[in-house]
């Protein structure tokens, strides 16, 4: 581990508070103002709205009064103005990624795959909405069948403070698409960056089709999950938000779609490059500050590799530059704030009282400049399947070790947790990888190449990571219903019905 003080001394201009973006424009908020903080060093950025019932009712019924319109708006209207979406965040990605960077703590040089993600989903539905909607048609006797897609209304969308652009893109884009308006509530430890870019869009977006809401889960996401006017729910966070959010859909027969926790296996086998795989391994617990439930955090290695790659393992995440957010050359900075940190290091502490060993790391460090973050070393822990650094999401840049000596068996630990939502393997063997992956319990897999996400490519989990599928057509779907209409050419004959 190395540790580094150097910052960035770029001005982001930033307004001094965010209400709603309601109907094209930044209102007054209802019920006041929050402070939203600099991860690393504690300096307020901003205030946001302290949403509540009174800003979401208006935010919805912007929505819905905007809805028939940009439901009827053509699909390659819609289209190219996703294209303009697309292009607008291009443009603006560098100061819309420093403003990220401050707000989550993340090292600044991984937004270059998160907005390079966001700004490729927009250009994806772009493209996919043109040829979702081509329906069908035939002639059926004494008549004729059509069948086609339909928008479904107002859209309730909450997302987390871990990758904001990824998900508004992933929330975003489909609904768009798919003819929706929408109400998307970021989340308050990081929204900044997703309110800039809500004001950008509005120059290509009809009044009311995209509407954003910040505030407290608890009052404003409650507020939009409870509100009587909306027709879909999606929720990316916590599995115990997300039963709350499915409840509500349950109560009230809406479509509903939940992107929940992971905690991936990452299966090593014995005849790999263990340097390369030591690399790959590593990246794939420590990017997103280990904020991500995507993470590759617990390693499975065979038992004849063993020995030799966990010290290589070691000895890498000793060499894992850790400093400001800003700095382009930090690979690991600053957790979001002071409750998730405390929380990655009292699981450290419950991991010491099952018996795991902690390898490496397990310590905060500090940083000069920035002693309010909570800077984390990457943290190596010998474990056993059942215990609970094992077993549950820590959010930290964290991994256990456990070794496997048979395929069945590593199969067997890696299906053995609550969650599905990815899964990681490295091997020389294709066929052992493809023949494990398809044993996995995980929406997605990947083989040799850890968060190898491709254009199109559905994402989302098996059992508690979730509900529905993002990123790939299947989204559109989850944004869509589907309607028949059978046309007789005349009335049946008289004497039909007797």
């Amino acid at each position: 581990m190395t540790v580094s003080s150097k910052t960035s001394s770029v001005d982001v201009n930033l307004d001094l508070k965010y209400g709603p973006l309601i109907n094209g424009q930044i209102v007054e908020a209802a019920d006041g103002y929050i402070d939203v903080v600099n991860a690393s060093t504690g300096e307020v950025l901003a205030q946001i709205g302290k949403g509540g019932t009174e800003d979401v009712d208006k935010a919805v019924k912007a929505a819905r009064a905007a809805f028939p319109a940009w439901a009827a708006t053509p699909i390659e209207a819609r289209s190219s103005i996703l294209n303009k979406i697309a292009d607008i965040l291009e443009e603006n990605q560098e100061r819309l990624k420093l403003i990220e960077s401050m707000e989550t703590g993340r090292a600044i040089h991984e937004f270059d795959l998160d907005y390079a993600l966001a700004i490729n989903q927009f250009r994806y539905f772009a493209g996919a909405v043109l040829t979702h909607y081509v329906g069908e048609s035939r002639p059926v006797d004494n008549g004729y069948l059509i069948t086609k897609k339909e928008p479904l209304g107002v859209c309730a969308q909450i997302i987390p403070w871990n990758v904001p652009m990824i998900m508004t893109s992933f929330k975003l884009a489909p609904a768009l698409a798919a003819g929706n308006t929408l109400v998307l509530k970021p989340a308050e430890d990081a929204c900044l960056s997703v309110l800039e870019f809500g004001k950008l869009i509005q120059e290509v977006l009809p009044e009311g089709v995209v509407n954003m809401v910040p505030g407290i889960g608890k009052e404003a996401g409650q507020a939009l999950i409870d509100h009587p006017d909306v027709d879909k729910l999606a929720f990316t966070g916590s599995v115990d938000v997300g039963r709350i959010v499915g409840r509500a859909a349950g109560d009230r027969i809406l479509p509903v779609t939940l992107e929940l926790g992971g905690k991936a296996p990452h299966i090593v086998f014995p005849d790999v490059d263990i340097d390369a795989a030591v690399e790959n391994a590593t990246l794939g617990y420590t990017f997103f500050n280990g904020e991500s439930c995507i993470l590759g955090t617990r390693l499975l290695v065979h038992d004849d590799i063993y020995d030799e790659f966990v010290e290589k393992l070691i000895e890498r995440a000793k060499k894992v530059k850790i400093g400001p957010p800003t700095d382009r050359s930090t690979r690991l900075a600053s957790l979001i704030n002071k409750k998730q940190g405390e929380r990655v290091l009292n699981y450290f502490e419950i991991a010491k009282q099952e018996g795991a060993k902690i390898l490496y790391g397990g310590n905060r460090v500090t940083v000069p400049g920035h002693e309010h973050g909570y800077f984390i070393e990457p943290t190596i822990i010998e474990a056993e399947p059942h215990m609970r650094i094992a077993q549950e999401e820590i959010f930290g840049p964290a991994a256990t070790v456990t070794r496997w000596s048979d395929i069945d068996e590593a199969v067997r630990i890696a299906n053995d947790v609550k969650y599905g939502l990815a899964a990681g393997i490295m091997t020389n063997d294709i066929e052992n990888g493809l023949t494990v992956a398809n044993k996995v319990q995980a929406g997605s897999v990947w083989i040799n190449s850890y968060f190898n996400f491709q254009t199109g490519a559905p994402f989302g989990g098996y059992k508690n990571s979730g509900v529905g599928r993002e990123h790939g057509k299947e989204a559109l779907d989850a944004y869509s219903q589907s309607k028949t209409i059978v046309a007789a050419f005349k009335l049946p004959p008289l004497g039909t019905f007797l």
